[in-house]
């Protein structure tokens, strides 16, 4: 395709690529809805689901966001290396047959590892479109094309939870799900019709033993977290598991430090401390953030027992600030730095994770309608000096790696915020039924499967009748494990305001942020500057 195309098209590429976009960020947020039927019974008269577990949800994100965030990097160079159009393209087709298969999974295993399949699949799209617009656009107006695409990823954060409602309150679980593949088939016509192929004539050279390495590690670490609510933390299993995955990752960081061609650099955490307080500022909201986000579906579809849909209006706060506070938060930078305002929107997410103390059975829509605002604020004001501290605390020439460093991360953090908080929820909530249960469910394994979450409680309840008088003990279980869980939230994002307070920049660098906007951000830098989950 020629230039003068391409030049012509750039708009309407660019929209091809926001559309294209849609379902990697919609099944990030439209599933969280969803989760509460996922875990009823392929037997529910209502809404029948998988009977999926606590520890099977937590897995059913984690698979999902371990893959795409240990590969994000990686597909990046393949990108590069044999043509952006053709590795969004088949991305976008993998995407769509994962999505069908997630969408008929016949049991929580089979969910697990089709989410772990839409996540491959989805680490080649991300990259691949960022890459695609800084080469179809020049770099006095990718600025302006990455902003409208940061928009359309904010856009379908808010839209997400209401469609997963909608679609919930009409069809089977399955359908969020398969709500991607009209998107992929539209995306992929306009693809083949409009986006121009490119190739990097210098790409990067892969790291297969660092991909793996990374993945082992996380993985194996995780899996003795979250089994460790099932099993008990005296198990030898858990702790050789914990064991190994920190084995496993040092071992990562070993290798990193000796290879030419790393897919992690880590050396860029001994360059900068601004670098690295961002970094581990991104991985403590985003851990303590997805963590909360994890149980709001059960305490708002379980607890106050509102529908799906009722469920994802009133997440849509959360999102709706942060597509009001993002650009505001960028000139509260530019004039108190980055340090003062990323301290004050941690703090601020901190003392909404507080607020969850005055949250109960009977709680009024404002008081939650309030949290939830107030944490996409703080989330808002988070990110942005994040990533200016990331651009101006670099060379130039390694902001684009440092950034991609900091997507990475994130992902991990909201993974471990997940595994940890859930487990943590589940221990709590556990620690309430199990002795009351106990006087009604005698076997041991039967008594294990009912008393670990509310909703396994409550489904349980359907076919043993008696379990119903425990419903408003569960509903306070609940409320105990959720409160619990939130304290930890908060202590994690009061110390991720501390770290901020200490080691971020008070004011911007001038030269270096002048120089960072005056060559518009790299694909990488805008992953970052867009925050998507």
């Amino acid at each position: 395709m020629e230039r003068e195309v391409i030049h012509r098209r750039r708009w309407a590429i660019l929209g091809v690529l926001i559309f294209s976009l849609l379902v990697v960020v919609l099944d990030n947020t439209i599933l969280n809805v969803a989760l509460k039927i996922i875990s009823n019974s392929k037997n529910d008269p209502v809404a029948p689901g998988l009977g999926a577990s606590q520890s099977d949800l937590e897995w059913a994100i984690n698979s999902y966001t371990l893959v795409f965030a240990g590969l994000l990097f990686t597909f990046g160079i393949v990108g590069d290396r044999f043509g952006r159009k053709r590795i969004l393209m088949t991305g976008m087709i993998g995407f769509g047959i994962a999505s069908v298969l997630c969408a008929y999974a016949g049991s929580p295993g089979q969910l697990i590892a089709t989410r772990a399949l839409m996540g491959f699949f989805g680490a080649a799209i991300m990259p691949a479109t960022l890459a695609i617009i800084a080469n179809v656009f020049e770099p006095k107006e990718q600025p302006k094309a990455i902003g409208m695409w940061a928009g359309g990823v904010g856009l379908a954060v808010a839209i997400g939870p209401v469609l997963g409602g909608l679609l919930l309150d009409h069809f089977w679980w399955g359908s969020v799900f398969l709500i991607n593949v009209p998107i992929i088939i539209v995306a992929l016509i306009a693809m083949a019709l409009l986006v121009p192929d490119s190739k990097n004539p210098k790409p990067g050279r892969l790291d297969p033993v660092g991909v793996v390495l990374s993945m082992a590690g996380i993985v194996v670490f995780v899996y003795g977290i979250i089994r460790g609510a099932d099993v008990g933390w005296g198990n030898p299993q858990i702790w050789g598991s914990l064991v190994g995955g920190v084995a496993l990752c040092a071992a990562f960081v070993w290798w990193e430090l000796r290879t030419d061609h790393p897919a992690l650099d880590v050396r860029l955490f001994k360059s900068s401390r601004p670098f690295s307080a961002s970094i581990i500022l991104v991985a403590m909201s985003f851990f303590a953030m997805m963590g909360v986000l994890f149980f709001l579906s059960f305490y708002l579809q379980s607890v106050l027992e509102f529908s799906p849909l009722k469920a994802g209006l009133y997440m849509t706060p959360f999102a709706l600030a942060q597509l009001i506070f993002s650009p505001m938060s960028a000139k509260l930078v530019q004039r108190f730095g980055a340090r003062a305002v990323s301290t004050f929107g941690m703090l601020v997410i901190a003392v909404t994770f507080l607020m969850y103390q005055f949250v109960n059975q009977t709680s009024s829509s404002a008081l939650l309608i309030v949290i939830f605002f107030l944490q996409g604020m703080g989330m808002a004001n988070v990110m942005p000096p994040a990533t200016t501290a990331i651009m101006t605390s670099l060379p130039r020439e390694k902001a684009g790696v440092g950034s991609s460093v900091s997507n990475t991360v994130r992902q991990v953090g909201g993974a471990l915020g997940v595994a940890v908080l859930g487990t943590l929820l589940t221990t709590a909530y556990r620690s309430k039924m199990e002795k009351p249960l106990g006087t009604v469910v005698k076997d041991p394994s039967a008594l294990h499967n009912v008393d670990g979450s509310i909703q396994a409680t409550k489904g349980a309840g359907q076919h043993l009748t008696v379990l119903q008088k425990f419903y408003p003990q569960a509903d306070a279980a609940f409320i105990h494990a959720m409160h619990v869980t939130v304290v930890v939230s908060a202590a994690v994002a009061f110390l991720a305001a501390l770290i901020a307070l200490a080691w971020l920049p008070r004011r911007p660098a001038g030269a270096s942020a002048a120089q960072a906007v005056q060559g518009g951000p790299s694909a990488a830098e805008a992953t970052e500057a867009a925050g998507v989950a």
